[in-house]
Parts: C-alpha cells; structure tokens; sequence
C-alpha cells in the first residue's frame, strides 16, 4: 500500500475525550449486565428505560415502554426514593426496594452537569439500576443475617420498652437485673414436671431457704429465677453467685463485700458484696457443695443472725435476703464425709425441691425439642428442626446425663449438620455416637393395652403414648383448676395459647 492511500492515524483522546467515552462506556456495561435502568430528569420525570427494565411494567401496570415514559417516578414505582437522590445528590449505591414487582437489590445515582474547571455541578438527573431481581435466591446469606439483626433489633427495642415500663425488669444501678424466668419456662406436662412445679409455687409463698437439689442441667436456676418473680420479693432484685466460678480466695469478699483499704492495694471506696446487693430479694447460691469449709461457717452465722461483716470491717452490716441454694452434688453424703457442715446443711435444706432428671420426665421431651428448636432458630435465624416420630421416640429413650443441657446439645449439632429441616432417627442415631454417649438406647416397644386381639402384642409410637399422656394431664389440670383455662396452663407450665391449641386438637 503506497503512502497515499494509507489510511489516517486517529489523533489521541485528550483527557476530556478520554472522560466522554468511559462515561458512554460504563452507561452501556451497566444498561447491558444489570436486570434494568432508567433515567429521571431533575425534575423526577422518567426520560429513558433499558429493555431489560421493560420486563417488570406489567407488574407496575404498564403494557409498554412509551407508555412508562414520562410519568414522575413515585407515581409509578412505589418505595423508591430516587426523589431523595435527585434532592440530596448523594447516592444510595445498595438498597432493598420492595413493591409490586417484586423486591430487587437497587442502586441510585446522581447525575451532575459539568462544573468550571471540571467540578461537578447541580444535579441534573439520576440512574436507577436494578441489581438483582430475585435477591432472596442471589443474596440469600446476606438477607438471612440481615432478618437476624433486624429480628434482634426488634426483641431489645421489646425488651427496653417492657424494662422501662415493668418495674419488674428494670435494672439496677450496678447493672444486676431481676429475674428472668417464670414457671412457664420450666417447659413439661408430665407427672414429674407438674409435681416439681407445685413443689416451688409453695416455695415462692414462705421467705424460708429453698435447696434445690438435681443433676447438673435440669434446669435448677431456672427455677430459682421462677420462685424469686412468684414471692412476694419479686419487685426486688435477684442477684445470683456461682460458688464453682469464683476461686475460694475472693469468695468471702464476693459474699460480704469489702471495706476501704481492707488490704494493700484495696479500692478507698467500699465494695458492696451480693449479700448486700440482694437487700430485699433474692440471693442464689449456685453450686453450694462447692463451698469450701472456712466460709461454710460465715456463710451459717450470716444466715442466722441476718447481718454480715465486710472484709476488713469490725462493722456488723444487717440484710434481709431470701436465700435459694442449688446443687447437683449429695449434700448428705458430704456431710457424712467431713465436707459440709452438718449445721449449714439443716439450715438450707428447710424447702428441698427435687428438680427430676429428664430420664424420669420422657413425656416433656416433644414439647422441650419444640421450645429448644424455637429458641435456637430465633438465634440463628433459620428455621426450627422438624424431628420425625421415630427420631423423637430415640430422643426420649436415651439416659441423658447431662439432662436437658445434653438435648439442647445434640439438636444443635444435628440441626447445624443437616441439609434438611426434617430431622429422622438415622441422622440423630450418628451425632449421639459421635457425642460419646455411652450406649444409645432403642425407643421401648410396648404393647397395646387392649385385650381384644387374640393376644397380639399391638405397639404404640412414642409419640401417641406421650400425646395420651399429654391428654391425661391436661384433663387433670382441667379438673383441678375447675376448667379455667389460665390456672391450668400455669399449672402445666405451659402458654394459655398452647392449651387451647392441644384442646382444640387433642391429636
């Protein structure tokens, strides 16, 4: 090719150039790769829509684009706050916008004409574009945290109205708050559950000690929570200790409290301890077979005389506090071995309550995997485990050592471990293995009680023998209470919304 007739160089884009063609560039990467765009003018008029747009007009009442055009855009897309942008100039890059279309992940851009020198000048317009149409399949994780922290959200700001206008949870100045439970938490029907039950309500009633005696997660301080919000104290803080948490060298200063400059390196200020912090209420000694000798003394002159004395202190301070002690220890047998003084043990044990270990109350299991699995989707966000018959029938014949702690356990694993809500026995038969539990036992076959088959051993599931059960206890709370509904869903510890669902579908 001569060099007359080659063609022209093309002259290098100045920066302006440069500007003008990756605008052009990236208006058309964004019109070709998102779900839709449009255009509003200053004035929120709609000048310009994508024919990718144009498949949610149906749904917006729209039968083509030239019929879209033109109409100010909150008059024809409900939600969207394109007005906001084109007031404020500032973009809203990722939002959820839901209307009759449907809900879509959505940005908002400002459009500005050129200023001197380059700056950007008054807006002149705005971009919709339509990230996402179907964000619940795209952005699934996202939106399911997203529910969580707005479902959290919701329960503080329930929490904090209820604190501000129910006496009974409001906090205290140090931080200690009130009870946190009713004997409508302690879930179970069953003979065993009812009879704890009716144990503790007397228990509410006096302002004796209460000993609270149970393997370890059966539910001992839920209770103790239960009979402080049933006294007469109730209006009054309940502050609890854990003797096996605090080593036994801050014990007595945990307990009593400490005077100014007790010791090298005290605060000049008086530490109050939970004796005196329980003033009026309730105290809970958590783990009171933990307690080491030396404090068994003080700890049973301070509960006979009703005033303690700080360390450091030759001051005797009075206090009024009901007493609850729990533990998952044989107090006799300690005391039969040196280790607990005779004295403190008769002192506490006035009000003894056996809380029963779940292998004795099988029948509450259904109803306490319900209430885990709502708690436990409520905290993760995700639905609650569906359990099979068969699945809840190996649940109730396992031995449970560590009681309804071990249950919480196990569903959690399997439920964390499964691809599927529904949960049967195979999937739950390998996470108790892999628990260690020691021997997994096989759901009881019994036979039917009828003797109208020729001696035929019938077999019942589990589920039907605890749906009797369930009925039976109903009818007796029922019975007891003279039918009114409310004083026998107490009695059963359970909600008045649940009785009347079990009432008006026995099966």
């Amino acid at each position: 090719m001569s060099a007359a007739t080659a063609p022209t160089p093309a002259l290098p884009l100045d920066a302006d150039g440069i500007l003008a063609l990756a605008a052009r560039s990236m208006f058309h990467l964004f019109s070709s790769i998102s779900q839709g765009m449009f255009l509003v003018d200053r004035g929120g008029r709609i000048v310009w829509v994508n024919e990718g747009y144009g498949r949610f007009l149906p749904a917006l009442g729209f039968s083509s684009i030239d019929q879209f055009l033109g109409h100010q855009v909150e008059d024809v897309i409900p939600n969207t706050l394109m007005r906001r942008v084109l007031e404020t100039g500032e973009p809203i890059l990722i939002d959820l916008l839901t209307n009759k279309a449907g809900t879509f992940v959505v940005s908002r851009i400002p459009l500005r004409e050129e200023g001197e020198g380059g700056a950007a000048g008054a807006v002149i317009g705005a971009i919709g574009i339509v990230l996402f149409d179907h964000p619940e399949d795209t952005l699934k994780p996202l939106i399911s945290k997203f529910a969580l922290l707005q479902r959290d959200l919701d329960d503080a700001r329930r929490e904090l109205a209820s604190q501000r206008n129910n006496p009974l949870y409001q906090q205290s100045a140090d931080g200690l708050r009130r009870s946190k439970y009713t004997f409508a938490s302690f879930i179970g029907s069953s003979a065993a559950a009812v009879e704890v039950k009716r144990h503790a309500r007397r228990a509410a009633q006096s302002s004796s000690p209460v000993l609270l005696l149970g393997e370890t997660g059966t539910g001992k301080e839920l209770l103790a929570h239960a009979i402080h919000a049933a006294s007469a104290r109730a209006q009054k803080l309940f502050v609890s200790v854990n003797i096996a948490a605090v080593p036994d060298t801050l014990l007595e200063a945990e307990f009593f409290g400490v005077a100014p400059g007790a010791y090298t390196g005290a605060d000049r200020k008086a530490r109050e301890g939970k004796f005196k912090l329980a003033d009026g209420g309730t105290l809970f000694l958590d783990e009171i077979g933990d307690m080491p000798l030396g404090l068994q003394a003080k700890l049973l002159r301070a509960l006979q005389e009703g005033e303690i004395e700080p360390l450091g202190s030759n001051k005797l301070v009075p206090f009024d506090a009901r007493v609850i002690a729990a533990t998952s220890r044989d107090l006799a047998l300690l005391v039969r071995e040196g280790r607990f003084r005779e004295d403190l043990f008769y002192r506490l044990n006035v009000l003894p309550v056996r809380v029963p270990p779940l292998r004795e109350r099988r029948a509450d299991i259904p109803a306490l995997v319900e209430a885990l699995g709502e708690d436990m989707a409520l905290r993760s966000g995700e639905a609650p485990p569906e359990l099979t018959p068969d699945a809840l029938a190996l649940l109730a014949a396992q031995h449970w050592r560590g009681n309804i702690r071990e249950l919480r356990n196990v569903l959690e694993q399997v439920t964390m471990r499964s691809d599927s809500q529904r949960i049967d026995a195979a999937q739950l038969e390998r996470i108790l293995r892999e628990t260690g539990q020691e021997k997994i036992a096989a759901p009881d076959a019994l036979p039917a009680t009828s003797e109208a088959d020729d001696g035929k051993a019938l077999l019942r599931p589990l589920a039907q023998q605890i749906a009797e059960l369930e009925r039976r206890a109903i009818a007796a709370a029922m019975a007891e209470t003279g039918g009114n509904k409310l004083a026998a869903s107490r009695l059963l510890g359970i909600s008045r919304a649940t009785l009347y669902e079990r009432l008006e579908n026995p099966d």
